[in-house]
């Protein structure tokens, strides 16, 4: 199988794939995501700080995850139409800044300053790292997103972990430590945006989309097909909002465990997501978008409904098995959409990105306020049902799966 997608410059060849790029970008992906997941690990710290209940919680969320979203799609639509590989290096100096802001915040109004800095350099992260994947890929579409996934998911993983480990024995200004990372990601970025530039053919410069052929869908189809992985982004990230946002606090409430230990269960349920993540995009390629979807939405609803009536040991048993299983819907999810819509990976990258930051802030302010009315512990019980809406996979048409 051979891309079809940016011609490039020089002696590399479109249908290899270019794996020193592919790691360095899922590299800064990983640096990127856990900048990100600094934000809610720090969750019950600011909660204690600054008396904030879980509305507020929910509303920091909603704050970082709509600018992380909104923007997305815009940057995706410009930079199929003209490629700007600076902007990588650009992006993580936003984060930087949100980060060093947070660490200082005495506020609220403050907090989500500093938040909304690191979503808007996520989101101009996000679209044109997806479009290096794309171009990097050698045609292993599948995999490449799912290594440049895996970097992103591995970081919000280790950012609770380091969280636990260094800002909540010492504080919030040692937020700030973060920022070292940022600068590293930086210079890793500039890196893949001189390869990124250089490989750059003169068509796709000029502002030309170049980027796979033409769908053999109707357009009510591709419609109809779209509408439905909206819907099942919507399930995949209500349900991550809840673990993500509110994990920590559920394991506090239900079996009284202390902060640190909340941050360490959920470090292991966040390493699961990234571990399979890395199945989702190469299965995708062997077995068909469609059916890894399917299973990695639908699949993970018997361990969700199971999760809210264990005892902690097999709840964080429950929680691996659920992160392994619904991570690796995503990645499928991303590429079958590029092939719905060949020609404009960055839009529909920042399309998808941001709707699920979007999905996932949305989703964190609405069960903070349901929390605030009820307990953590019904939120858990009502989000049980998400992923029981996996079953609208079959609705999705079958296009272009299987590798030979």
């Amino acid at each position: 199988m051979k891309t079809q997608s940016l011609t490039p410059s020089g002696s590399w060849n479109s249908s290899q794939t270019a794996y020193p790029i592919l790691f360095a970008i899922s590299i800064s992906h990983l640096l990127n995501d856990l900048i990100q997941s600094v934000i809610p690990a720090v969750y019950p710290m600011l909660k204690s700080n600054y008396a904030l209940n879980f509305t507020q919680i929910g509303i920091i969320t909603l704050v970082f995850q709509l600018t992380a979203s909104i923007l997305q799609p815009f940057v995706g639509l410009y930079t199929d139409k003209k490629p700007t590989p600076r902007s990588l290096a650009i992006g993580m100096l936003f984060s930087l800044i949100g980060l060093i802001c947070i660490s200082f915040a005495s506020n609220f109004m403050y907090i989500l300053l500093s938040v909304s800095l690191i979503g808007m350099g996520s989101s101009i992260f996000h679209p044109e790292a997806s479009r290096v994947a794309h171009l990097a890929s050698g045609g292993k579409k599948g995999l490449a997103q799912s290594i440049f996934q895996v970097g992103g998911n591995a970081g919000g993983a280790i950012g609770p972990l380091l969280v636990a480990l260094i800002v909540i024995p010492f504080g919030q200004q040692y937020i700030g430590i973060f920022g070292i990372l940022a600068i590293v990601a930086v210079l890793i970025l500039t890196y893949v945006g001189n390869w990124y530039q250089m490989h750059l053919s003169p068509k796709t410069q000029g502002g030309a989309p170049a980027l796979g052929s033409k769908s053999n869908l109707s357009k009510s189809k591709i419609i109809f097909a779209l509408a439905i992985l909206l819907v099942l982004i919507f399930s995949k990230y209500f349900y991550m909002a809840s673990m993500t946002s509110y994990f920590t606090f559920y394991l506090i409430d239900k079996f009284q465990v202390s902060v640190q230990e909340s941050q360490i269960y959920l470090f292991i349920f966040l390493a699961s997501v990234a571990a399979g993540t890395i199945l989702g995009g190469p299965l995708g390629d062997r077995y068909g978008r469609k059916l890894i979807i399917w299973v990695s939405i639908l699949g993970a609803a018997p361990f969700t409904l199971l999760l809210p009536h264990v005892g902690l040991g097999a709840t964080i048993v429950l929680a691996v098995l659920i992160g392994l299983i619904i991570s690796s819907a995503f990645s499928a999810i991303l590429v079958y959409a590029t092939e719905l819509i060949p020609g404009k990976v960055g839009m529909i990258a920042g399309l998808f990105f941001g709707l699920a930051f979007g999905m996932g802030g949305i989703g964190s302010a609405v069960l903070g306020w349901l929390a605030d009315r009820t307990s953590i512990e019904h939120v858990f019980n009502i989000c049980a049902y998400l992923p029981l809406i996996g079953i609208v996979t079959g609705l999705l048409p079958n296009i272009n799966q299987k590798r030979k």
